[in-house]
């Protein structure tokens, strides 16, 4: 996959605590930038599935032991995702 130069500003003290964990992780700090906005955008995107689901349900009665069961089953899908 073809990579993309680009220029940002961030905080003085988020741009040392990057370059503090990048250096403890041995990658580059563009890696972990990378690293970073993958997982930020994953956890978009889950929180962004778990509202689907929960729209899918507005319409059933939370005591229907299926309905119940499948809330807890996709909520333990995601709730470590963010």
């Amino acid at each position: 996959m073809p990579n993309v130069k680009t220029a940002i500003s961030i905080e003085k003290p988020v741009f040392e605590q990057m370059d503090i964990l990048a250096k403890n992780l041995n990658v580059s700090r563009s890696r972990l930038f990378t690293m970073a906005a993958r997982e930020f955008i994953q956890r978009h995107n889950n929180i962004e599935l778990l509202k689907l689901i929960n729209e899918a349900y507005e319409d059933t009665t939370e005591t229907e032991p299926m309905v119940t069961m499948m809330h807890s089953k996709h909520y333990g899908m995601v709730k470590d995702q963010w």
